[in-house]
């Protein structure tokens, strides 16, 4: 099984495809919508931020943003979108996020939660709650399982993580992690790490918001 890592620089030039699916577009226009306005005019630090689709739309309302992944084949597609000159650009892992200062009063990631493994959630959870100002918000966005959209779910681990058999351009076959929690899990982790935890449920995808520790 390829790392998390090397799935997704291969997948690169046909990630953002996953946006253009018509089921997914009511929703996607609901999303933008909501994040744009969540973090106007805040310093918003995104983790795993991919292609920058989701950095764009942040970008676009925020006061300064800095994001942040592994993989400099999706930074490079990141950098082409139009608001990627207010944008701070780092190659860094999620699991390792640098010292930033702790300047950035928000903090979000799109898509990233289900990639972390349940038994690893915590301990991420709360190295990005160290890596934020005080009383920062965060936001994570993903999506739900939605028989007929979604790619079947193929395996699950002793620890409840759930798989998925995804094929690339190339012909290549690859096991992904993706799990997909329930809202009442969304919460309890959340609350974990901070207070006033809340998840907004759309027919594709979730919203989960929280205020870290003052």
């Amino acid at each position: 099984m390829d790392s998390l890592a090397e799935y997704y620089a291969k997948r690169a030039a046909e990630y953002e495809r996953i946006y253009a699916k018509p089921e997914r577009q009511a929703d996607l226009a609901t999303l933008r919508g909501r994040i744009g306005k969540i973090f106007k005019g805040k310093h918003v630090l995104e983790l795993a931020c991919g292609t920058g689709y989701w950095t764009d739309v942040i970008a676009g309302t925020a006061a300064q943003v800095t994001a942040l992944d592994l993989n400099e084949e999706v930074l490079a597609i990141a950098r082409t979108k139009p608001n990627a000159s207010r944008v701070s650009f780092v190659r860094g892992s999620a699991y390792e996020i640098p010292d930033l200062g702790r300047r950035h009063d928000a903090l979000f990631a799109g898509h990233w939660w289900s990639h972390v493994p349940v038994e690893r959630l915590d301990a991420f959870l709360a190295h990005a709650v160290d890596s934020v100002a005080p009383g920062a918000m965060l936001a994570f966005h993903d999506n739900r399982f939605v028989e007929g959209s979604s790619t079947a779910v193929s395996r699950r681990d002793a620890q409840g993580n759930a798989y998925q058999t995804r094929k690339l351009d190339d012909g290549s076959t690859h096991e992904v992690l993706k799990n997909f929690p329930e809202e009442s899990e969304l919460i309890q982790r959340a609350s974990r790490h901070g207070w006033g935890a809340h998840v907004d449920l759309l027919p594709h995808f979730w919203l989960l918001t929280w205020w870290a520790p003052k």
